[in-house]
Order: structure tokens, then sequence, then C-alpha cells
């Protein structure tokens, strides 16, 4: 072989070789890349089958969602609209119970009306006979009575003018109830204003008899020997003195207070000096009984002054000043013969009486308490008795006398005394009670309250010048209300003693009580 063929064949053996292994190579990375692709054919696969997977879940879960929340509607409508089932089905049972109870009552009425036309039947019929009657009795009348239809309207005629004078009567004297009801409360209102005129100071204390010692060792000086001192004071005095065991104190004892009085200026002057025996005492008592005396017209003159009562006899000006160591029940006289006169003065001006002749007799209607104790009878007879003999008008002394209806009262103003006399006495803060007393009165009040039938409790107002009686409304009516109130009050009246008045007022209500629910 030429060499040029064996190059050539060299070279196409290279050739081939060259191709062969080109194509090799070439195959190989083909089968790689198609590898790579595989693999990335693979992952986009597993991608997308993860995707769709995960789509369909998601649908799934969103399908189930929709599901739950439609069968939740679903079961919310089923809801409501069992309740509303319900609802139409109790309002058709009320509609049918109300069917019912309007059915009832439309054949209870039915029946009423049944009732009353027959009633109506019975009643014309009834009214029928009872013309036919009338007509016969009429005719019958007539025949027994001899008299015509004109004689007959004519005697009715008279009765019927009988029956208003009497109807016209009953009228008059519920008019005159109704004007002394407007009285009394007019005569309230002229004491209201007359007492809210007065200006008065509380109760004065009383005198005292108690004379305190500065140690006990006095009580022998003041007894003396064999009692000389003591015995000398009570002759020159005319008064008890109780020497007793109570410690630092001696008694001064007496039924005449001007007496009293003197006693005891006496005593406290001997015990403060110390010097006792029978010229002292003597000389002391002299001294304290030109004092009292003093004192007695001056406060006579001031009681003059005050009241506005000139002119009066000196002795009567004096007897006054004895009222002022004279009390009773705590109230100083001569404050409240002061009071009085203010009062009646007052009172009588409202009513436009005479206020001299009141102002007079409200000041010397209790004179005769000066000197009761000396003289037998009572103040009011005493005190008329002293005015008459001093120059005091008649018309006073009649004020004077029947200021407790001991003798018939003459005039307006002895009235008007006596009202302003209760007033004083029976104000508030007038007269001292005691504790006891007074509670034993309140409970007396309320245990008499309640004693009777029907009341259900009382309660005692006012310090006991009102007592309230809340009655059983079902046991008590209005007209037992107004009986019960009139016999409680009689009842107090026969059974205790009590300044002034009481009042007693009767309660009677019905209450109804209901809730809303």
């Amino acid at each position: 072989m030429t060499p040029g063929v064996m190059l050539f064949i060299g070279v196409l053996v290279g050739l081939v070789i060259g191709g062969a292994a080109g194509y090799l190579i070439k195959k190989n990375q083909y089968e790689k890349e198609l590898g790579r692709l595989e693999e990335v054919r693979q992952r986009i696969l597993g991608e997308a089958e993860k995707q769709a997977k995960d789509t369909v879940l998601e649908a799934k879960q969103a399908a189930l969602e929709i599901r739950q929340q439609a069968e939740k509607e679903l079961e919310r409508r089923r809801e409501a609209l069992h309740k509303e089932e319900t609802r139409l089905h109790q309002q058709r049972e009320r509609l049918e119970r109300r069917m019912e109870q309007v059915e009832a009552r439309l054949e209870k009425l039915t029946q009423r009306e049944q009732a009353l036309n027959k009633r109506q039947s019975a009643l014309d019929r009834r009214w029928n006979a009872l013309e036919k009657m009338e007509e016969q009795r009429r005719a019958e009348l007539e025949r027994i009575a001899n008299l015509t239809s004109e004689e007959a309207r004519e005697l009715l005629l008279q009765e019927v003018a009988e029956e208003t004078r009497q109807d016209m009567a009953r009228v008059i004297r519920e008019e005159e109830q109704l004007a002394m009801e407007e009285a009394e409360e007019r005569a309230r209102k002229i004491i209201v204003a007359a007492m809210q005129r007065l200006a008065s100071d509380q109760v004065a204390e009383l005198t005292t008899t108690s004379i305190p010692l500065p140690a006990d060792e006095l009580k022998g000086r003041i007894i003396g020997r064999g009692g000389r001192n003591i015995r000398i004071f009570e002759q020159k005095a005319g008064v008890d003195v109780i020497v007793d065991d109570t410690p630092e104190m001696i008694t001064v004892s007496s039924f005449d207070p001007v007496r009293r009085e003197i006693a005891a200026r006496a005593m406290h002057r001997l015990v403060s000096d110390g010097r006792i025996h029978p010229a002292r005492i003597e000389k002391v008592l002299n001294k304290a009984r030109t004092e009292v005396e003093e004192i007695i017209r001056k406060e006579g003159e001031r009681a003059v002054y005050e009241a506005e009562v000139p002119g009066l006899h000196p002795e009567l000006v004096k007897l006054l000043g004895r009222l002022h160591f004279r009390t009773s029940y705590g109230q100083n006289q001569l404050e409240h013969a002061i009071e009085v006169a203010k009062l009646a003065s007052l009172l009588a001006a409202e009513l436009g009486a005479d206020e001299e002749v009141a102002r007079m007799g409200g000041l010397l209607h209790d004179i005769g308490k000066a000197v009761d104790f000396e003289i037998e009878g009572t103040h009011a007879a005493i005190g008329a008795e002293l005015a008459k003999r001093y120059g005091v008008p008649d018309i006073v002394v009649n004020c004077i006398a029947s200021h407790h209806h001991e003798v018939e009262q003459e005039s307006v103003e002895a009235i008007i005394v006596e009202v302003a006399d209760a007033i004083s006495g029976a104000r508030p803060g007038a007269r001292r009670e005691s504790l006891e007393r007074y509670i034993k009165r309140i409970r007396t009040l309320e245990e008499i309250s309640r004693s009777f039938k029907g009341v259900d409790e009382a309660y005692a107002i006012q310090a006991g010048r009102e007592v309230r009686l809340i009655v059983k409304p079902g046991e008590v009516d209005d007209l037992a209300a107004a009986k019960l109130s009139r016999e409680v009050a009689r009842k107090i009246e026969e059974s205790m003693e009590y300044p002034g008045q009481i009042k007693v007022t009767v309660i009677r209500e019905t209450r109804a009580v209901e809730y809303a629910k």
C-alpha cells in the first residue's frame, strides 16, 4: 500500500475513530442531558403533583367550611322556624282561650239578657197590676173617704208641705251645725292669735322652804338650850322648823307662803351671821318682815303696771303682791294673773268686748288665793267678796266669782276671763308635772283608747294633749269612727284627771297594694 493510501486509510480510520469517539462523547453528553432533563421533568412533575394535592386539599377544606357554614345556617334557620312555630302555637292557644272566654262571657251576657228580659216582663206585668191596684185603691179611697180627686190632691199638697217644712228644719239644723263649726274654728284662730301676740315666760320656780347650813353644828345652835331658840323662832314667825337627820339642811314649813318667805329670809340671815338667841331672832324676823312687805308692795305695783289696770285700792294691790309668793303646780300665781289679764285683753279686742273689764277681771280672778288659807270658802268666792269690798265694778266681780262656774256668768267678759285662765294654765311650760305622773297619764290614755273594739293602735302625742286611734277598716266604718271618738272622749273624761283638754282623733284608712311584674 502506498503511503498515500495508508495515510488515507489512517486518516479515514482516525476520522472513523474520531467520529466514533465524538459520537460516543456526544451520546454520553446527550444521555447526561436527557438524565438532567428527566430529573427536571420529575421534579416539575413532583412539584406539580404536590401543588395539585395542596390545591385539592385546600378545595376540600374550603368545601368543608362552606358545608359547615351552610349546615350552621340551616340549623339556625331551623331553630328560628321552630321558635316561630312555638310562638305561633302559643299565640294560637291564647287566642283559643280568649275565644273560649269571650264565648263564655257572651253566653253569660246572653243568659243575663234573657234573665233581664224575663225580669222586665215580670216588672211590666207587676207595673200593670200596680196601676190597676192604684186605680182600684183610688176609687175605693174616694168611696170610703167621700173625697174627690181635687180634695185628695189638696190633702196631698198639705202632706208635702209638712214634709217640706221638716226638710227645711233639717237643713236649718245642718246649717246651724255648720255655723257652730265655723264659729269654733274662728274662736280657735282668735285664741291662737291672742296667744301668739302674748310673749310670756315659762313656769316660775317654786318658793323654797329648805335652808342650807354651812355645817351640822349649827343645828344645835338653832335649837338652843332646851329648844329655846327654835321655840321662840316658831312662835314669832308662825312657822314650823324641821330639824332632822338631813345633813346640812333644815326645813321651814307653813301654809302661809308669806310667813314662810319671812321665816326663810330670817333663818338665812341668822345662819349667815351665826348669832342665834331670842333677842336676835326677833330683830331679824322684824327686818325680814319689813323686806317682804316692801317686796309685796313693789310686786303688786308691778303687776298693776304690767297688766295696765290703774286705780285699784291699795289693799287689792297688796293682796296681788302676796300672790308673788304663791304657786300652783309650779306656776307663780302673780305671773299667772298678769298673763291672764293680757290674754283676756287680747281676746276682748279680737271679739269686740270691753278690754278694760276683761283686763281687770283677768288680773283679779285669783285674788282670793292670797288669803284662802285664812278665810273659809273657795278662792273665787273669797276673791269676789274682797273685790266687792274694795269698790271693784259688779261686772268685774262676776268675772272673778264665775271663772270656775260657781255662779252664773253674766257677761261675755266673764267667759273671756275663764278662757284666758284655761289658756294660761294649760299652755305648754305653764305648769310643772312630775315625770312619773306624766308617764302614767300617757300610759293610761293609750290603754283607755286600746280598750275599745276595733282599735288597732293608739298613740298619745302633743305631751298627752292628743290621742290618735288607728282603727281596723274592716270592723269600723265611717259612722262607727265618729261614734268611737265620742265614746273614747267620754271615757277619758270619766276616768282621768288632766289639765286643759285632750283631742281624740280616729284614723280609718284602707290600703290596696299590687305589684307590677
